[in-house]
């Protein structure tokens, strides 16, 4: 990692994904359970190593737990979940994630309908990222972190100091994407990482200047975090190793687009 970053394509990198990490529970200690990690199976972090986190553990250690069993579905919810044809307990709990919902809808095909809804934190996304997938016990729905920056700067904090390295920490989740099938990872909390590189100026192979080049660095790195981290694999942390970045205050909320950008409103 250099001051300066002078190209954002290194001419290799690695990307590995770190084994041996437990299922994470209320209370306990990420950057511990990584450090631990990270000895058993003999590596070690180098200066500029960026890990991409599986948001999953964050909620679980911050106890970003809710047991359906505990809700009381709201008329709002009662009648959201009739149109969409799912449990009101969780349709309170997307509501209660939310600023607004945006679409919801289903067809006669599904058995489920969708609900897209904009996040507390400005995310668009499925269901307000409320999700059952890799829950310990039925009936349980996990929501993103309350602030995933300040986790990712208070995890990023502590594992440079037990490395002595200079790390970045993007925290991650999967959203679906307009226009696209498909699912990918995207970056929701940041420390140390740029969330986007303006190349505003450079130029390209040819010589010709960029006007309105901004490649979105933390969803790349996310992005491609997801070749390594399956849901049933248990692969939750990824390291990035080999790349030239520059470290930065950034944060997740620098990669949504203003709602006065968006031609589709």
């Amino acid at each position: 990692m250099s001051d300066q970053m002078t190209d954002r394509m290194a001419d290799r990198m690695e990307v590995i994904a770190l084994p041996g990490l437990p299922d994470f529970a209320p209370g306990d200690d990420v950057a511990a359970e990584i450090s631990k990690a990270m000895n058993a199976a003999g590596m070690q972090f180098e200066d500029g190593d960026i890990l991409v986190v599986a948001h999953k553990i964050i909620s679980k250690a911050e106890g970003a737990i809710i047991n359906m069993a505990d809700v009381t579905p709201s008329n709002e919810a009662l009648a959201l979940a009739q149109e969409v044809s799912k449990d009101p307990r969780k349709i309170e709990v997307i509501l209660s994630q939310s600023r607004r919902v945006i679409r919801a809808s289903k067809r006669p095909d599904q058995e489920e309908g969708t609900i897209i809804a904009e996040h507390h934190l400005g995310f668009i996304c499925a269901n307000a990222a409320v999700d059952e997938s890799n829950a310990e016990e039925e009936g349980q729905l996990i929501t993103l972190p309350d602030n995933p920056d300040i986790s990712a700067r208070r995890l990023c904090e502590q594992l440079e100091n037990d490395s002595r390295c200079q790390l970045g920490v993007v925290i991650s989740d999967t959203f679906g994407r307009p226009w696209r099938l498909g699912l990918v990872n995207v970056a929701i909390g940041l420390a140390n990482v740029p969330a986007k590189i303006d190349m505003a100026g450079d130029h390209d192979a040819w010589g010709h200047e960029l006007k309105v080049t901004v490649p979105a660095f933390a969803d790349e790195l996310a992005a491609a975090s997801g070749l390594l981290m399956s849901k049933s694999g248990k692969c939750p942390v990824i390291i990035f190793r080999g790349l030239d970045w520059q470290r930065c205050q950034s944060q997740a909320a620098d990669l949504l687009r203003p709602h006065k950008e968006d031609l589709f409103r």
